[in-house]
């Protein structure tokens, strides 16, 4: 009996670990999302303001990466796209909406790059995974958690482009930006909002660039005209007036109101391109006024790639493929000259 008893013991004891094993198996095959193919994922998106032309170009193309990687990967993505119309609450409240649909991350064009903290800690307690683009929270929130990463274009470079631009044009020929002889280039600057980053770095460094590069500068006037075509032309109206004939070049932000400079400029009679007109962003419409030779000179974020990298991020996080990825990552520019 003692005999039996003892085998019955030995066999249990090599049978045990096997039998661990096996349900470590069965849990994993059952519970790990590694292991189950996924037939669908859902990306909520969140837009400052839906009607900003460098953000809808975006929108579209971000659009035309999730139609793509449905036709290749045979997995149905759900693009949740809401528009906070420039409203942070709004916005807190949006985001509140996707994490209760159950959005698989959340990629987010914050509208108060200040307070993303409100997001941030909807975002941590649901265990969403973040992906900030086009307008950076303050560093301090980007490192308050390790699934937080922020897509953008780098705010220093696209002004030092935009400067440099007109740097080249002044070293082939001053009198191409210094009209009137006076020894000295006249300008005004339409700047985007005056909390935004990119807005303050850009002002700050397209004139700096000048300087370094040895263009003598005299600043007329400069105002906030919100990224606005419609605000720019209002504000160039007021300071071709005030200024007149004195005009030499209009430093903008971004194509938009550097566009609404030109509508400016045409409507108030002046020859298209006698007044140099510069922008950032490259946006369509911003190209069609560089090929006509109304705009002078932008910068381009090619958009495309943007898009592809906030995309290719979200699906990462999702399909849990991400390995080593930096928290920061800044598209490729260049400039383009008229």
């Amino acid at each position: 009996m003692k005999t039996k008893k003892i085998k019955w013991k030995a066999g249990l004891i090599v049978l045990l670990p096997v039998l661990v094993l096996i349900a470590i198996l069965i849990h994993g095959a059952v519970r790990s999302p590694e292991t189950a193919k996924r037939t669908s994922m859902r990306i909520g998106v969140l837009l400052y303001r839906g009607d900003d032309t460098f953000i809808s170009t975006l929108r579209a193309s971000l659009e035309e990466c999730a139609k793509e990687y449905e036709k290749e990967n045979g997995i149905k993505v759900t693009l949740d796209i809401l528009d906070a119309k420039g409203n942070q609450n709004t916005q807190n409240s949006q985001a509140e909406r996707l994490i209760s649909l159950g959005c698989d991350v959340l990629c987010v064009n914050i509208v108060d790059r200040s307070v993303a903290s409100i997001i941030i800690d909807k975002a941590e307690t649901a265990d969403i995974p973040l992906v900030f683009f086009n307008r950076e929270p303050v560093e301090e929130d980007l490192n308050r958690w390790e699934k937080i990463y922020y897509v953008g274009a780098d705010a220093k470079k696209s002004a030092v482009l935009q400067g440099q631009i007109l740097v080249d044009a002044y070293n082939r020929n001053p009198e191409s930006l210094d009209r009137n002889g006076d020894g000295l280039v006249s300008y005004v600057m339409l700047e985007g909002e005056s909390s935004h980053q990119d807005s303050l770095i850009r002002t700050e460094w397209s004139v700096q660039t000048l300087k370094d590069g040895g263009v003598p500068l005299k600043k007329l006037t400069g105002g906030i005209a919100n990224w606005e075509r419609s605000q720019a032309a209002a504000l160039m109206d007021q300071w071709l007036k005030g200024y007149s004939g004195e005009i030499e070049l209009v430093l903008c932000n971004n194509d938009d109101m550097a566009l609404g400079a030109i509508d400016s400029i045409e409507r108030n009679g002046i020859l298209p391109g006698s007044i140099k007109v510069v922008g950032i962003d490259g946006t369509p419409a911003g190209k069609e006024a560089l090929r006509n030779g109304k705009l002078f000179g932008t910068v381009e974020c090619i958009r495309e790639d943007y898009a592809r990298e906030i995309f290719d991020l979200a699906e990462g996080l999702i399909m849990g493929t991400l390995n080593n990825h930096e928290k920061y990552y800044w598209c490729p520019q260049s400039a383009l000259v008229n």
